[in-house]
């Protein structure tokens, strides 16, 4: 059976991929004053809400295979490309302080999961992270993700202001997961629900950029062990635009 923290580490990262066109850019050299580049969380960034992009990302994160899947990569040249497609390309860090070089396409928007938690039907009932119904699947996915303090988002230098108002618990959604998959050793057809931190990007502009983002889950004595137990994660891409799509 896997440990209560070693599937918060693996939770770490939500990736996938969706499509959207005719959307400003974040300039290279700085962006402008105020929000880098990120869409309000009241707003509904290319017809879904926040919460709805959530699901969609952990949909396609639940479902990839555990060869080259981007929540157990450390490999600092990492290739972003790796089970995105379209125009939206979602990205995030395992846990600890890790760097990325990373080369993405002119016009892609970013996703970031910054940090979360989520629970499945796909899950023993002892794990900690099991749910059968929605509320659920909700209730328990909140309580991993209430441990969560210290969050940060920062774009070419500037921070994202109010990041308490990026957390947004997601719809159950349904997913099919390999076998194994990342957290299990048997996977199939199962249910989930998703709650953490999400920040939307507009696409960066061609050339170089930076994305610094991170939190701490803390958990106090007799939670997951006799002592205090703190999970720092500190991600920081170093971006590559290119100047066209492939």
């Amino acid at each position: 059976m896997q440990t209560q923290s070693h599937k918060l580490i693996k939770t770490a990262l939500l990736a996938c991929a969706l499509a959207l066109s005719g959307i400003p850019t974040i300039q290279a050299g700085g962006p402008p004053t105020g929000a880098p580049g990120v869409l309000p969380p009241q707003s509904h960034p290319y017809g879904k809400t926040y919460a709805e992009w959530c699901a969609a990302s952990a949909k396609v994160f639940l479902g990839l295979p555990l060869a080259g899947h981007p929540a157990l990569d450390t490999n600092p040249i990492f290739d972003a490309s790796y089970g995105q497609t379209g125009r939206v390309w979602f990205l995030g860090g395992p846990f600890g302080t890790n760097e990325r070089w990373s080369t993405i396409p002119v016009g892609t928007a970013l996703f970031l999961a910054l940090a979360n938690s989520e629970c499945s039907s796909l899950e023993g009932p002892d794990s900690g992270f099991h749910g059968d119904t929605a509320a659920e699947q909700a209730a328990c996915a909140t309580f991993w993700s209430d441990h969560i303090g210290d969050v940060f988002c920062v774009v070419d230098g500037r921070p994202v202001a109010n990041i308490g108002a990026y957390r947004f618990v997601s719809p159950q959604y349904e997913f099919d997961a390999p076998t194994p998959w990342i957290f299990g050793d048997v996977g199939g057809h199962g249910t989930s629900v998703v709650d953490g931190y999400h920040v939307m990007l507009t696409p960066l502009s061609a050339g170089q950029h930076t994305v610094h983002f991170g939190a701490m889950f803390h958990f106090a004595a007799g939670e997951l062990g006799p002592d205090p137990v703190d999970l720092p994660l500190d991600m920081t891409y170093h971006l590559t635009v290119s100047p066209s799509r492939p």
